[in-house]
């Protein structure tokens, strides 16, 4: 197949993928454990929907491994421990399978081969806590009234990240009142408990450090407010209009379904029965983040409506496609119609600036993203060089994202220097990527890339001098850089050497240099990159088995951008997406999105058609000639 042809081919698809408001609405996999989630919360509630419940466990039997365990992702040896008990727990749950199943013995018995519930990540033992299957701390090392302490001090609410927030909201109103909640139909699960019944979380939760930290918020807290005596229901009421006040239209809370979830619990805990209007609006919210996979039914974390549209509206006009023709103007439309208008909670370390990001989901509206809202201007900067409306719409988004740029040059996911030494040092598992926002090379790449090449900024410009320094001095030993929200050091090294091409640094210098070597070191013998998700896990790339279609147009991608002609590499790399973009092989499900390391993967089904035409249309444009 030719470049013109495969382009032809991919336009064609995407075109035709387009929903009837703009949009494209492939799905956004998550796994298995927003599935099991999904169980355990419908019967928790005693809502029950039998038609989706025993949906979702047939799709989740289906995964299971011959070993009774199910895996993270595909290429993970035996299994994995997390995954398992969450599967585990939301089948029993279900009642459509018993203890005593073949399938269900042999998950057991690789859950103790493997340390048991002590031993499962902190989202998941929140859950066994939050119905019954474990036991509480003799106390919560934060308290409910970290809350209102003042942003001044180091150690606030707001010095952690939006989804660390969250999250944190619902279970430190979980945590103050130790709820339990189980039911009829509960599973008993304490014949999974480990035989050494060591547990890193609840070990830290009682430790003396811990009642230290404890003690000090309390002790904080108290200086700063006049009503010392009323502070505890001060902190609950505070807690709930936080989380009221964070709502969306379709009742879920930041638009995602884990932190949705703990909302429910929290007001559980409130006292709200289970039929509450709050608490129905807000699984019916993540009711329609349902979609089909493989003939399944799956509830994906969010949707990923306004990621998916933007971006393939920019890799649809880098092939060609005019402002003008009818898939561009009516993503557009889509666009124009999803840009924030609200205030988030950005705006407490970003003050003096107005609204003018977007988010990922179709239904948010008050919590943008430096990737939703820079993959967004790309995609209308054409159609804002003729039109005012759309012109001044761009000229606020510009303003927002210049504006997110952190004290230390880099750009992070959701707001301005919330990037906490001491929230990261937290020994929770998970703490850093929960609770802190730090600069990352792929969003401070991507944002320098727009910044760069659509919006023009001068190369001079200290926003793009200080984010180049940025990504110089947090590169790695080998040349390349770690990615946060795709994997992993493939993702982060194309968006850093777009990010420097953009910003007019010389292909010369060894920063650029280092990666582009390193990239080229990594290549498959069949032209293609293929990185596995374990990296995380193992602090350092490692090769998935095979190559896969993205990642291979990252990595062509990344080279292009700060090479002037062809070369070998980048001429294999294009042979290899020319020969399997009709193709389907297993790597093609792997997932490439990272939401939490060696813990959350996505597999975006849009991937493998636009990545692969951007990379081919930049080829196309830039060496056409040679």
């Amino acid at each position: 197949m030719k470049i013109d042809e495969a382009i032809e081919r991919l336009v064609t698809k995407l075109q035709e993928d387009q929903q009837e408001d703009g949009s494209w609405q492939y799905p956004f996999e998550a796994g298995t454990f927003t599935d099991a989630y999904m169980v355990i919360l419908l019967r928790t509630l005693e809502q029950d929907d039998e038609t989706l419940i025993q949906a979702l466990v047939n799709r989740m039997l289906r995964l299971q491994e011959e070993n009774g365990a199910w895996k993270l992702v595909q290429d993970e040896e035996s299994g994995n421990l997390t995954t398992t008990v969450e599967c585990y727990y939301a089948i029993l749950y279900s009642g459509y399978v018993k203890k005593e199943d073949p399938r269900m013995k042999r998950a057991k018995a690789f859950i103790l081969k493997n340390g048991g519930l002590e031993q499962t990540t902190l989202l998941t033992k929140f859950v066994l806590l939050l119905t019954g299957q474990y036991r509480w701390p003799s106390f919560f090392p934060v308290p409910i009234e970290l809350i209102l302490l003042p942003i001044a001090f180091p150690f606030n609410l707001f010095s952690m990240s939006v989804y660390g927030r969250a999250h944190m909201v619902p279970l430190l109103v979980a945590a103050d009142k130790k709820l339990e909640v189980k039911t009829a139909r509960s599973p008993d699960l304490s014949d999974l408990h480990g035989h050494s019944r060591h547990d890193p979380f609840l070990e830290w939760a009682e430790a003396d450090d811990s009642r230290k930290l404890h003690g000090t918020i309390h002790y904080l807290v108290k200086k700063v407010t006049d009503l010392p005596e009323h502070l505890h229901q001060l902190a609950i009421s505070r807690a709930k209009q936080y989380m009221m006040s964070a709502v969306e239209e379709d009742g879920t809370l930041f638009s995602y379904f884990t932190s949705t979830m703990f909302m429910i619990f929290a007001l559980l805990a409130l006292g709200h029965s289970k039929k509450d209007p709050l608490i129905q609006k807000a699984v019916n919210g993540i009711n329609s983040f349902q979609t089909t996979v493989n003939g399944h039914p799956h509830i994906q974390f969010t949707t990923a409506s306004i990621w998916n549209t933007s971006l393939i509206s920019y890799a649809l006009q880098e092939a060609n496609l005019k402002p003008e023709d009818p898939t561009i103007k009516k993503a557009t439309e889509y666009l124009l119609d999803k840009q924030h208008y609200k205030y988030g909670d950005w705006v407490v370390h970003n003050p003096a600036v107005k609204p003018g990001g977007w988010g990922f989901s179709t239904i948010n509206t008050i919590q943008p993203d430096l990737d939703d809202t820079t993959s967004s201007l790309r995609a209308l900067t054409a159609s804002a060089l003729n039109d005012k409306d759309i012109r001044e719409a761009w000229k606020r988004g510009t303003t927002w994202t210049s504006s997110m740029q952190n004290k230390d040059g880099g750009w992070a996911a959701f707001e301005k220097n919330t990037d906490s030494r001491l929230l990261a040092l937290l020994p929770i598992e998970e703490s850093k990527g929960i609770l802190t926002d730090p600069s990352t090379p792929d969003l401070t790449g991507r944002t320098m890339e727009f910044l760069g090449n659509f919006a023009h900024m001068k190369n001079n410009h200290s926003a793009l001098k200080d984010g180049a320094r940025w990504l110089k001095k947090n590169q790695q030993k080998d040349g390349s850089w770690e990615g946060q929200w795709g994997v992993n050091y493939i993702y982060g090294t194309w968006a850093a050497l777009t990010a420097l091409d953009a910003a007019d640094v010389s292909s010369k210098q060894s920063t650029i240099v280092k990666a582009v070597k390193w990239l080229k070191s990594i290549q498959h013998d069949d032209g293609g990159w293929g990185e596995s998700c374990l990296s995380d896990r193992h602090k350092h790339y490692k090769s998935l088995a095979a190559s896969t279609l993205t990642q291979t147009a990252w990595a062509v991608d990344g080279l292009i951008a700060v090479s002037d002609f062809p070369d070998k590499s980048i001429r294999d790399g294009i042979r290899y997406l020319l020969a399997h973009i009709e193709k389907h092989p297993w790597t093609e499900d792997y997932p490439v999105g990272k939401g939490l390391a060696d813990r959350i993967y996505f597999h975006y089904h849009s991937y493998r058609h636009f990545y692969p035409l951007l990379a081919l249309a930049h080829y196309r444009k830039k060496f056409k000639n040679v």
